[in-house]
């Protein structure tokens, strides 16, 4: 499969015992997803600001001990990274099986944490964060709901565990990336009906 697309969202999606901390309804409505564990336990040199704005959006700036889900997208159809999920479909392929890779992170202020611009491809995420919880879903976003279902089925694989991020790294690719991102997605409310819910494999 290709990486048609690369995308980060505002607290965790999904909830899992290492990402568990409700983060409270947030912007316009909707929930503002779930923050790690490990959060409530960064030093104070990790939680040092940083020398300018990350990642700048409407909803303010990313700050050290903030909680990101980066999201991998692949998909079947033959085509190259790009922006939004549009970059995931063709005129010959719009139907695509797709495929999103997730992991969560804590941002710290710490150049020895991961480098967000070294983890290009689902081969680059740390090893260390748990096997991937796999199961059948949609794509997500805070515009849909257990009301509005997305489109697109997706396999989903999300490793349970957090992992710590230099934000300054991500900073970095927020100014110039191929999928012309620059700041935080929002977040869809979890998904909680027993009918609407895959097994996990």
């Amino acid at each position: 499969m290709n990486l048609c697309n690369l995308h980060f969202h505002e607290n965790a999606e999904h909830k899992a015992k290492d990402f568990s901390i409700f983060a409270g309804e947030g912007h316009e409505g909707y929930n503002s997803g779930y923050q790690c564990n490990l959060s409530k336990t960064l030093s104070k040199a990790e939680l040092t600001p940083t020398n300018e704005n990350i990642c700048s959006s409407q909803h303010g700036d990313l700050q050290p001990g903030d909680t990101i889900e980066v999201h991998w997208v692949y998909t079947s159809c033959d085509v190259q990274p790009g922006p939004t999920l549009g970059a995931c479909v063709s005129d010959a392929c719009a139907n695509p099986e797709l495929r999103v890779e997730t992991q969560v992170f804590t941002l710290v202020n710490d150049p020895a944490a991961l480098n967000f611009n070294n983890l290009k491809l689902a081969n680059d995420l740390p090893t260390n964060t748990g096997k991937p919880v796999e199961f059948l879903g949609s794509t997500t976003g805070p515009k849909f709901s257990e009301q509005a279902c997305s489109p697109y089925q997706v396999t989903w694989n999300v490793r349970p565990k957090c992992a710590k991020l230099d934000i300054n790294s991500v900073g970095e690719w927020c100014k110039a990336n191929v999928f012309k991102e620059d700041h935080a997605h929002g977040v869809r409310k979890l998904v909680t009906n027993p009918k609407l819910l895959s097994e996990i494999k």
